[in-house]
């Protein structure tokens, strides 16, 4: 993997290609159709917040909208192209220079601006800071490109610290003319009211098995014969299940149901610990937190609808069954998730030691099935 992949925040593992090398979005006609529609009426908002579940083609949709502004001519006031030469959905020639320019990312009308390189730790930062935004001062200094228009992409906005929000909030109030914000957001309840206030909102879904697939394929990412239990596991979300491939993210959650398949199997919940211990293991261990999450919500969830079909693990089935029979089996799940996030992340914060963290978590969902089984 070369330096330039590890410096981007906004990739995922593994070799899936970026948001904005990807050509193709699957599972989002409607919220493309509803930009179109926006651009057709002349009711081009400056400001737009791509929402919904983390890995659905959020980023993907705000390269296409980009490109497509970025290559499309102006036509004056009315509307972005005339009603009756309206596309059928964002593609664009990828042989624009434009196109061709924002892959290499040296498009003088295209901004990116995401969580930065911190050189002093070696790592990337764990916000993005208000000297990022600064950048847009900058930005919209310069003439602008053909066409007329400048495109920021903000990926995520939920990554903003305070003072970063504050500084974005200032220009949503004051947009310059013939720009527009392209807002990548995973949880809008996070972001001050103001700026949901000044922004329209493109909602993308969660995606169905046969698109996941479709997805996966086209990202090049290889499933085999587990392309069931990715996208169960997944939840609809492609970015999930390319993390999940990279990281042998199955193989790791297949080890959490065998610890409580047969009651505590104690070996290996330490055998689990202590393979996410040291700095080496920091993705592993923020992976690990993060199916210990799905876990419980599919376990809170198997007690209303019943066992998951299919099974992300073998046995997963039987074990949900014998420890959430019902909906109150599910309240208590779904009660132990929230208190079980809370501790974990205050776990993360004050640095306590990773497999101690794995060992309090594992203790606490055995008490909790103990009981159900009882």
């Amino acid at each position: 993997m070369s330096d330039t992949v590890i410096l981007e925040s906004d990739r995922a593992p593994g070799d899936a290609p970026h948001p904005r090398e990807t050509e193709n979005l699957v599972g989002q006609e409607k919220a493309e159709q509803e930009f179109l529609n926006a651009c057709a009426g002349g009711r081009l908002h400056h400001a737009w917040l791509i929402t919904g579940p983390k890995g659905v083609g959020k980023a993907t949709l705000a390269w296409r909208i980009a490109r497509f502004l970025l290559t499309s001519p102006a036509v004056g006031d009315a509307g972005l192209f005339d009603a009756e030469a309206k596309p059928e959905d964002l593609s664009s020639d990828p042989r624009h220079p434009a196109a061709i320019r924002m892959r290499a990312l040296s498009e003088p009308g295209l901004l990116l601006l995401r969580r930065a390189w911190d050189s002093e730790r070696g790592r990337l930062k764990s916000v993005i800071t208000v000297d990022e935004v600064r950048r847009l001062r900058n930005f919209f200094s310069l003439s602008v490109a053909d066409g007329g228009r400048r495109v920021v992409i903000v990926d995520s906005v939920d990554e903003m610290n305070v003072n970063a929000a504050n500084a974005l909030l200032k220009v949503l109030e004051e947009p310059p003319s013939d720009t527009f914000l392209l807002l990548v957001c995973h949880q809008p309840a996070r972001l001050l009211p103001t700026i949901l206030s000044r922004c329209r909102t493109l909602r993308c879904r969660t995606l169905g098995p046969d698109e996941m697939r479709e997805a996966l394929g086209a990202a090049g990412v290889d499933i085999g014969d587990e392309s069931d239990a990715l996208t169960a596991l997944a939840d609809g979300s492609v970015g999930a299940a390319t993390r999940l491939a990279a990281l042998d993210g199955l193989a790791l959650y297949a080890g959490i149901v065998a610890v409580f398949k047969a009651g505590l199997d104690r070996p290996r919940a330490l055998e689990l610990a202590e393979s996410a211990a040291g700095p080496r293991n920091a993705d592993r261990l923020d992976l690990l937190l993060e199916l210990f999450e799905i876990f419980l919500a599919r376990l809170a969830r198997s007690g209303i609808s019943g066992p998951p079909t299919p099974e992300a693990a073998p046995g997963e089935a039987r074990l949900f069954a014998k420890i959430a029979p019902n909906e109150a089996a599910s309240r208590d799940w779904a009660d132990l998730s929230q208190s079980l996030g809370a501790r974990a992340r205050h776990g993360q914060m004050v640095n306590l030691d990773p497999a101690s963290l794995i060992i309090d978590i594992v203790l606490a969902i055995n008490k909790t099935a103990a009981r159900q089984a009882a």
